[in-house]
Order: structure tokens, then C-alpha cells, then sequence
């Protein structure tokens, strides 16, 4: 049976999931994020399915989100987008160091996975760490400055926004974006879900940075399943395809 705890990793609210049977093992570790105005509790099923095949999942929520909403909901920090993809990785090695001192992580191995802002995070967390030993991205993008550049002609809102704060705020991203430095992949297991439809995270650019990299060596290891007419949003087929990804991945390091 599959447990879920909702507990603090360290100051970090995260629900915790894992065969009953194994609660007091070392596991694999993978991490699941959740979208934009989502929540941990959004994404159980993601979780479920990665648990059920012997990892321990953790699903931390965002800067802002579930547990740590600070002044209403997660929308009215819309200007803090990127910064919240920020915190999250800087908070990631923290989380993992908490598992490492209390239930260990089996062979080391910690696997990274999120949808939407979710899979943005999991992008910029391949970007930063060279120890992750897998990721699988969904709906997600590895090119957040161009995305942000997007995102930013497109928003009314952002006309009233000094110009030194978002100049800030995009060679920031530069530090976290996998598409100026696709090398950090390291032939690391890696897998892209994008549909063609998707109306929020386009998936056009997602599609160029891998069939751009997709024969050099460090990439070798990644794969891409696209999913024609979808929209933005995760099907349960594709939520098992990425947990079997996983189990692959496990079985194979």
C-alpha cells in the first residue's frame, strides 16, 4: 500500500509518499513539482505512480503555493514567477540533504520530474546540478529567458514594470536556462512530454532545443514523446509513461 505523509522536510512543507512496507528503507528519491497556481496535493497521482514502482516521492510546494501562500493567492505574485522557480532549486539540495540524514537515498539516486512551472523547475535543476541522475520534464521548457521574453510582451501588466527590474530578472534566468548551456546534461537519462496544442508553454521551442542537442554525445540518453493536438495539460497515460521512465532509469544506472 502506498502511504502519504504530509510533514516538513527541514522548514520545507512536502508530502511524502512510499510503499507502507518500505517506510523505514532507503529508497530511490524522486521529486515531482507542481504547476503555476497549483499545489503538492494537485499532483498526487504523479506521485502514486513514481511510489508505486519503489521510490520515495517528494513533492514540495512552491514559494507562494499550498501551504506557503503569503498575501492571497499564488496569482498575485505573478511578477515573482521566475523568482519562485529560483527558490525551488536553490531549496532542492536542502530537501535532498534531509532524506540523505534521515530515511537515506538509496544508491544515491534522486530523480527530478515536474509538470508546467513544475517542468520548467526540473530544467533549471538539470542546469544546476550535476549529481541529479534523472529528470523527466512535462509541458515544461529548458529555454526560460526566451520563454520569459514571451511571456513578457504578452502581459499588459508588465508595461508599468521598471525595466531595470526585468533586465534583472532575465540574467538571472540565464544561470538556470539548460538551452545556453545544453551541455550540462551529461548524457544523464532525460525525457521531454510536450502536445502541440499546448496554448501555455509552447511547444515549439521545447521540440527545437532537443532536436537541436539530440545527436551530440552528452545527449544521448535523452528522449522526446509528443503528443499531437494536446493541450496544456497531462494525461494519465503520460503520467505513467514518466514513472516507468523512472523504474527505467533505476533499473538501468
Amino acid at each position: 500500500m502506498i502511504e502519504v505523509a504530509c510533514k516538513h522536510a527541514g522548514e520545507y512543507p512536502v508530502l511524502e509518499l512510499n510503499d507502507s512496507n518500505l517506510r523505514d528503507e532507503a529508497l530511490p528519491l524522486a521529486f515531482f513539482y507542481h504547476g503555476w497556481e497549483g499545489c503538492k496535493e494537485k499532483v498526487l497521482t504523479q506521485g502514486y505512480e513514481i511510489a508505486k514502482r519503489g521510490f520515495r516521492v517528494v513533492i514540495p510546494d512552491a514559494q507562494y503555493h499550498g501551504e506557503r501562500m503569503v498575501g492571497g493567492p499564488a496569482k498575485t505574485h505573478f511578477l515573482e514567477f521566475w523568482q519562485i522557480i529560483a527558490d525551488s532549486v536553490a531549496e532542492f539540495p536542502k530537501i535532498v540533504d534531509y532524506y540523505e540524514e534521515t530515511t537515506g537515498i538509496k544508491d544515491d539516486f534522486v530523480g527530478v520530474s515536474g509538470l508546467s512551472m513544475g517542468g520548467i523547475t526540473t530544467c533549471a535543476l538539470m542546469a544546476s546540478y550535476d549529481w541529479i541522475s534523472s529528470a523527466v520534464c512535462l509541458m515544461g521548457s529548458p529555454c526560460p529567458v526566451e520563454f520569459a521574453k514571451k511571456l513578457i510582451a504578452s502581459m499588459p501588466e508588465v508595461k508599468n514594470v521598471p525595466q531595470q527590474y526585468v533586465d534583472s530578472q532575465l540574467q538571472a534566468l540565464r544561470a538556470i536556462d539548460l538551452s545556453l548551456a545544453p551541455e550540462k546534461v551529461a548524457a544523464r537519462p532525460f525525457h521531454f512530454w510536450h502536445g502541440t496544442a499546448d496554448q501555455i508553454v509552447p511547444y515549439k521551442p521545447t521540440k527545437a532545443f532537443y532536436d537541436r542537442i539530440k545527436d551530440e554525445d552528452y545527449a544521448q540518453k535523452m528522449t522526446f514523446t509528443t503528443t499531437e493536438k494536446a493541450v496544456h495539460k497531462v494525461s494519465y497515460e503520460t503520467t505513467v509513461e514518466m514513472a516507468e521512465k523512472f523504474a527505467e532509469y533505476y533499473e538501468n544506472r
